[in-house]
């Protein structure tokens, strides 16, 4: 039903600014006026049309699906949901995508066919897990899940940008701090030393070597050092498009000193609340494990985990072929074969994925504390090292002048 924007009056003379949804304008305004209001104008909200490829923010996901929910354990009819939610998304093209959504559920598709037609905005995951609530009558149950799962992700990935942005600024800030004394205050100092010293004695090594720095970043050849910077990235961004490529990128994330570790939590936590998320809702193992591998991040993992879907598919449990895959660790595998044999798999994982999200936020916690004295320490060694080298020759201008 279309949406009509209004701008009326009130009877004390108050102008109101506000929606309305009618078959058409005139019906607007009939119901306006019924209301004692003052119609000054009525216009027809022009609704975006939403295309397959529209990507969604995550948080405007996890928001909708947690309303829907609410709405939908509420007993109000799916369609109803959708419309209100439509029109109360802050985001114009999430809007647009729920009111097609919406249509096409009206028009007859399932709410999980209409969904699939935007894979962009709603993922393989999203749309096997609404399947599954349509098919068990237990949707309201099945969107609280989805909501829960997508709230623990988005936590786990501020925690991740909050930890690698800091140390990624301050190390660009001592970059920057260091380049700036080293091409506008270091040659103001060498005019200084050349006068003072006119030949007569070595200026100190570490000056010289300053002095020697300033003036090739002030040299047309440093002008390639931006260059061949971004050149690398998008050598290492064309290589990681391919699957061998990315493959070894991956592995080298997973052996990095510090953040090897970080990485490695980070894709087991998530491999496990995932699946975990999907067995819960009633998605068949096999279906649940070919998701997993498309969402786990990291295609070492991804590669295990198609690796171990074959196992399954050929009669295996799924601990074994995790265990051959020496990805995860052994207490990973062996509560996995616990949860096999004993039928609570999903909540076996579900307690795996708890206890590594408590160590990945132990590790940030402690990661920031300690990068933070690191990076005040490196930016006093070089920022320091910088005024030291400067102030050499100064420190000794009397033995300097009597040469």
């Amino acid at each position: 039903m279309p949406t009509f924007n209004y701008v009326v009056r009130t009877k004390n003379g108050v102008k109101q600014k506000g929606s309305v949804s009618a078959s058409n304008k005139q019906t607007a305004t009939q119901t306006l006026q019924q209301r004692g209001l003052a119609v000054e104008t009525v216009t027809e909200k022009v609704k975006m049309k939403a295309k397959g490829n529209t990507r969604v923010n995550t948080h405007e996901l996890l928001v909708f699906t947690r309303q829907l929910s609410t709405i939908a354990s509420a007993g109000l009819p799916l369609l109803q949901g959708l419309d209100i939610l439509a029109d109360q998304a802050e985001d114009p093209t999430f809007g647009a995508v729920i009111d097609a959504v919406s249509q096409e559920v009206e028009s007859g598709e399932t709410f999980s066919d209409a969904l699939r037609k935007f894979p962009k905005a709603f993922p393989d995951l999203y749309v096997s897990m609404v399947r599954s609530g349509e098919a068990s009558g237990d949707l309201d149950g099945v969107l609280l899940q989805l909501a829960d799962y997508l709230e623990s992700t988005e936590e786990l990935k501020r925690r991740i940008k909050s930890a690698m942005t800091y140390p990624v600024v301050a190390f660009s800030m001592v970059i920057l701090i260091a380049a700036g004394l080293i091409i506008f205050i270091v040659p103001q100092f060498k005019t200084i030393f050349e006068n003072l010293s006119a030949g007569k004695a070595q200026l100190p090594l570490p000056t010289q070597i300053l002095i020697k720095a300033s003036d090739f970043l002030k040299s047309p050849p440093a002008l390639l050092i931006p260059v061949v910077l971004v050149g690398i990235v998008l050598a290492l961004r064309s290589y990681g498009s391919t699957q061998g490529g990315r493959y070894n990128l991956d592995s080298l994330k997973l052996r990095m000193p510090v953040f090897g570790t970080l990485f490695r939590k980070v894709s087991i936590s998530r491999f496990t609340r995932t699946l975990s998320t999907l067995t819960k809702s009633g998605v068949a193992i096999l279906q649940a494990l070919e998701i997993v591998e498309r969402t786990a991040g990291n295609e070492v993992f991804a590669k295990a985990i198609r690796e171990s879907a074959d196992s399954v598919r050929n009669g295996e449990t799924l601990a074994e072929p995790l265990a051959r895959a020496e990805v995860f660790p052994s207490m990973v595998t062996r509560m996995i074969a616990i949860g096999e044999k004993t039928g609570a798999l999903e909540t076996m994982l579900m307690k795996i994925s708890d206890f590594y999200d408590a160590e990945v936020r132990a590790m940030v916690d402690g990661l920031t504390s300690l990068i933070e004295p690191l990076l005040i320490g490196f930016m006093g060694i070089v920022v320091g090292g910088i005024v030291i080298a400067l102030f050499m020759p100064i420190m000794k201008l009397s033995e300097i002048v009597s040469k």
